[in-house]
C-alpha cells in the first residue's frame, strides 16, 4: 500500500465530482414524482420535489463543469466517494421529504431517507394511509435505487470509465465481478431488476386486481410492492403492511421476489445462462438453507408452543412468511409488530433475530452479516476441529465452492469473522442505547437493533414517529454502517484521520 502526500484541492475536486455525479442521478429520480404529482394535481407534493431536484441537479451540474477531471481514482479515493455518497445522497434524498410536512423534525426526513437507500424499510412518517401518491412512490423509488447500489447505477448510466467504477464498484461493498467489464457488469444488474420490475408488477397486479382492487390501485400497490419487495426494502404502501391484503396469492408472490432480491446477481447470471447446478453448489445457497430450515423448524415449534394460532396453516403461512422477509432483509410484515413481543413466545423471536443478523448474500439487495461470511465462519470451525483430530504432521485444506472451487485462506477467514464481530458489536451497542432510554426492555431494543444494523426493517415498535431524536440518530449511523459493511466507512474515517494529520494512505 502507497502513501501519499497531505490530499490537496485536486483530490477534493476528484471527489467532490463523482459525489456531484450521485447527487445529479438522485435528482433526475425526483423529477420521477414532480411528473406524478403534477398529473395527479398534488400541488404541495410537486413543490417539494421540484425544489428538492433542482438544489441536487444544480449542485450536480455545477460540480461536473467546474470539477470535471480524468485522473484515476484509488482505492481511497472509491472508500471515501462511496462513504460519502450514501450520507450526502441521504441528506439531498431528504429535502423533498422533509418539505412534505409529513415528519416532525429534518433528523426525521433523514431517518426516512436513510432507511429507504439503505433498503432498511423502517419508517417514521406521519399518516402513511394518507400519505400522497408520489411521496410515496418517491419513497419506494429510493429503495430501487439504494437496492441495486447508487454509485453503480448512476455512474454505469453516466458512462464512467472502466476502472473507475471498478474501485467503486468494490466499495459499495459489492464483491463479484460477474462480467469482465464493470460497466458492464452494473447493467446487467440494472438489466435483471427490470425484468423483474416488469413480471413482478404484472403478477401482483393481476393477483391485486383478482382481490377486488381497480386496475389502477392493482397498478400502483403492485409496483410499489415490487421496489419494497425485490429491493428487501420493505417500505408499505399501507401501516399495516401485507396485512392490509389479506391474500394468499399476494404474499406468494412477495415471498418469490423476496427471495429472488436475496440472491446475489452472480447466481442471477448463472440462472440466466441455464446454469442451476451453480446455484445448487454455492456456499451461500447451502448456508441459507441450512440454517433458515432450522430457524423454520424454531420458529414453527415456537408458536405451536406459545399457541399463537389455532391451526398448522396459519403458523406456516405466518411463520413462513416472517423467516423468508426476516432473511431476505426486506422487513414485509404480516404481523402488528408487538405480537412478536406479546404472542409469539420466546423461541419464534429469536430465530427471527438470528435470520435478520445473517441476512441474505452478498452482492444482493439483501443487508445483514451475509450468508457467504457464516458460512466461512463454520467452513473455518470445522477446519480447525479436523486440524485437532489430525496428526500434526497432517496437512488440512478445506475448499468452498463461491463462483468456482475456492480454499479457505486464512486471511479469507479473518475478513468474514472480523465483519461478523464488527456486526455483532454494532448490534449490541444499538440495544444497549435503545436501553438508556428507559422506555424499552431488552428484548425490544436488541429486535430492533438487529433489525436496524442488518438493514432489515421487521420493527417490534421501537421505531415510530415518536421515537426518541438521540435514538434515532444513532439508528441512522447503524443503516449507514450496515449498507457498506463497514469497510468503506472506516476507510473515509481514516482518510479523515490522515487528512487531519497531513498523510493518507491510499
Amino acid at each position: 500500500m502507497s502513501v501519499l502526500v497531505k490530499p490537496g484541492a485536486d483530490d477534493l475536486e476528484l471527489i467532490g465530482f463523482y459525489l456531484g455525479k450521485v447527487l445529479l442521478g438522485l435528482g433526475i429520480v425526483m423529477l420521477i414524482p414532480v411528473a406524478v404529482a403534477l398529473s395527479l394535481g398534488e400541488w404541495n407534493s410537486a413543490s417539494s420535489f421540484a425544489i428538492g431536484a433542482s438544489i441536487a441537479i444544480l449542485v450536480g451540474v455545477v460540480s461536473d463543469a467546474k470539477l470535471a477531471t480524468r485522473r484515476p481514482l484509488t482505492w481511497a479515493h472509491g472508500m471515501v466517494i462511496v462513504a460519502l455518497a450514501w450520507l450526502v445522497g441521504a441528506v439531498f434524498a431528504a429535502i423533498p421529504m422533509y418539505l412534505s410536512g409529513r415528519f416532525s423534525h429534518p433528523l426525521a426526513a433523514l431517518f426516512e431517507a436513510m432507511s429507504a437507500l439503505t433498503t432498511t424499510g423502517m419508517s417514521v412518517i406521519h399518516d402513511l394511509d394518507h400519505t400522497p401518491l408520489s411521496e410515496d412512490l418517491y419513497r419506494h423509488l429510493l429503495q430501487f435505487a439504494g437496492g441495486q447500489g447508487i454509485v453503480i447505477v448512476v455512474l454505469s448510466l453516466f458512462a464512467a470509465g472502466g476502472a473507475r467504477i471498478a474501485t467503486l464498484y468494490v466499495s459499495e461493498a459489492r464483491d463479484e465481478r460477474i462480467l469482465p467489464n464493470f460497466i458492464r457488469t452494473a447493467r446487467f444488474i440494472f438489466a435483471v431488476a427490470s425484468t423483474f420490475l416488469v413480471l413482478g408488477t404484472t403478477a401482483l397486479f393481476i393477483a391485486l386486481w383478482a382481490t377486488g382492487f381497480s386496475p389502477g390501485r392493482a397498478f400502483y400497490h403492485g409496483l410499489n410492492l415490487f421496489f419494497s419487495s425485490f429491493d428487501t426494502g420493505g417500505f408499505s404502501v399501507m401501516q399495516s403492511s401485507i396485512i392490509y391484503y389479506h391474500s394468499f396469492s399476494v404474499e406468494l408472490i412477495i415471498m418469490i421476489l423476496m427471495i429472488a432480491g436475496t440472491l446475489s446477481f452472480g447466481l442471477h447470471f448463472a440462472l440466466w445462462n441455464g446454469d442451476p447446478r451453480e446455484v445448487l453448489r454455492h456456499l451461500e445457497t447451502r448456508t441459507l438453507a441450512a440454517t433458515s430450515t432450522l430457524f423454520f423448524l424454531a420458529i414453527s415449534f415456537g408458536l405451536l408452543r406459545a399457541g399463537t394460532y389455532d391451526s398448522t396453516e396459519a403458523v406456516v403461512r405466518k411463520g413462513l412468511f416472517t423467516l423468508v422477509s426476516a432473511a431476505s432483509s426486506t422487513g414485509h410484515q404480516v404481523n402488528v409488530g408487538q405480537t412478536y413481543l406479546t404472542d409469539w413466545g420466546v423461541l419464534a423471536p429469536a430465530a427471527i433475530v438470528g435470520a435478520m443478523a445473517i441476512g441474505g448474500m452478498a452482492s444482493s439487495t439483501a443487508g445483514g452479516i451475509k450468508a457467504i461470511r457464516v458460512g466461512i465462519a463454520l467452513k473455518t470451525l470445522l477446519h480447525d476441529i479436523r486440524k485437532v483430530l489430525m496428526p500434526e504432521s497432517a496437512l488440512v485444506v478445506t475448499t468452498y465452492h463461491a463462483g468456482k472451487r475456492r480454499i479457505l485462506r486464512p486471511d479469507t477467514s479473518r475478513a468474514a469473522t472480523t465483519v461478523l464481530l464488527l456486526f455483532a458489536f454494532t448490534h449490541l451497542m444499538g440495544a444497549m442505547v435503545g436501553l438508556l432510554y428507559g422506555e424499552f426492555d431488552i428484548t425490544q431494543t436488541l429486535f430492533e437493533s438487529v433489525s436496524v444494523g442488518s438493514n432489515i426493517g421487521v420493527s417490534i415498535g421501537v421505531v415510530s414517529p415518536e421515537m426518541p431524536r438521540g435514538l434515532m440518530a444513532v439508528y441512522i449511523v447503524m443503516m449507514w454502517l450496515g449498507r457498506l459493511e463497514y469497510v468503506a466507512v472506516f476507510a473515509f474515517l481514516g482518510y479523515l484521520f490522515s487528512l487531519a494529520r497531513g498523510r493518507a494512505a491510499a
